[in-house]
């Protein structure tokens, strides 16, 4: 159990040195298998490892500077520690993360003949890009409507990619449908999570800001307090409602980012 914010840090801070010495450790690894894969099938694997980069390291700064970004709370006196910072980081990485989704959707669905899984693929990074721009307008204004349009967005890109892997489960070898089962059941439970946790957290945020008659900033306004404004708070009360999900956040996403290195693509079906 976390007792105070410097426990709950120092972990984050040990869990990023971890995950990128997992990542380094994948780069090797897939170097020394690369005289044993087909070259597009090493092609695949290299992108992949160049997206979960991104992904990695964005998490690992945002561990060591972790950054509340509605009440503009941070943990470290320093510039980096600002909104537009953190967010810009965080825009990035989550824009890596989900095209390695769909990276690893889109092979796997030209393998199966799956046009369900193309669509998706093809729409994920867009969707999420959207998302990150409601995060932004949320950030920016401070009114946490933009929040709730952003994890739904989350969570209909995941139960599309659900969906996906239930339409090509049948087309798809006996080898891999243990993985795939694997997928489909993480990404329902983030589906059961996002809908049933977070988007209604956010929506009550809305609520109880807008029963107070809140006054939200112009985006111009926010631009200039992101870029400008920080808080530094040590207090537990501050930071309790976000340990949960940037624990696991910067931990177990940041696990699966590094396991979609390695996972098996599947060989594209011989049309006549």
């Amino acid at each position: 159990m976390i007792h105070n914010v410097f426990s709950w840090w120092s972990l984050l801070c040990a869990v990023s040195v971890i995950n990128i010495v997992a990542w380094l450790l994948s780069a090797a690894a897939l170097k020394r298998r690369q005289p044993l894969l087909p070259a597009d099938a090493y092609a695949v694997r290299r992108m992949q490892l160049l997206l979960s980069a991104g992904y990695v390291l964005g998490c690992a700064f945002r561990s060591v500077l972790p950054v509340f970004d509605v009440p503009r709370l941070c943990l470290v006196d320093s510039w980096l520690s600002s909104v537009v910072v953190g967010r810009s980081v965080a825009t990035v990485a989550e824009l890596c993360f989900v095209a390695q989704w769909a990276l690893i959707l889109r092979e796997t669905s030209l393998a199966t003949d799956s046009r369900v899984g193309r669509t998706t693929a093809a729409m994920m990074v867009p969707l999420i890009a959207i998302a990150e721009t409601c995060s932004w307008y949320a950030v920016l204004t401070t009114s946490n409507i933009g929040h709730v349009f952003e994890e739904t967005l989350w969570g209909v890109s995941a139960a599309l990619l659900v969906l996906s892997l239930v339409e090509i489960w049948p087309r798809c070898s006996a080898r891999l449908r243990p993985l795939l089962a694997l997928w489909g059941s993480a990404g329902l439970a983030y589906v059961f999570f996002m809908f049933l946790v977070d988007v209604p957290m956010y929506w009550g945020r809305w609520l109880a800001d807008e029963a107070r008659g809140r006054h939200y900033m112009s985006l111009a306004q926010g631009l200039l307090d992101v870029s400008s404004r920080w808080v530094v708070s040590h207090r537990l009360e501050d930071w309790q409602s976000e340990m949960v999900w940037m624990s696991l956040y910067f931990s177990v996403a940041v696990w699966l980012s590094i396991a979609l290195i390695h996972a098996p693509v599947p060989e594209r079906r011989l049309t006549s």
